[in-house]
């Protein structure tokens, strides 16, 4: 059995995104996507390892890279465009993915 996590990682410059609840979801691969709705987890600068807030997860749902559009961009506060390269640059292989949606705990 799986444990599931207790912290997730951001790059350092989607940290004001999260922390200020304009970022709502992250997509990540089926390593990352052991997360538990309605557990809390602490958020950590990937880069520096500082944690910066605690999160609640609220769901884990299954998306295939194709599927990521304006929703999803908007939820991540980001470019569409930037979003699939960023997506692409992490996971270059990848294309079952999962999208996290979160909120502030």
């Amino acid at each position: 059995m799986v444990s599931h996590p207790t912290t997730i990682t951001f790059f350092e410059f989607l940290m004001p995104l999260v922390k200020s609840g304009a970022k709502t979801i992250t997509i990540r691969d089926e390593s990352e996507s052991h997360y538990i709705p309605n557990s809390v987890v602490e958020v950590y600068i990937l880069e520096t390892n500082v944690k910066v807030c605690d999160i609640r997860i609220l769901s884990v749902e299954p998306l295939q890279f194709d599927e990521i559009n304006e929703f999803h961009a908007n939820q991540e506060s980001l470019p569409l465009d930037e979003l699939r390269t960023l997506i692409k640059k992490v996971y270059p292989n990848t294309n079952g993915l999962f999208m996290i949606t979160f909120e502030l705990a």
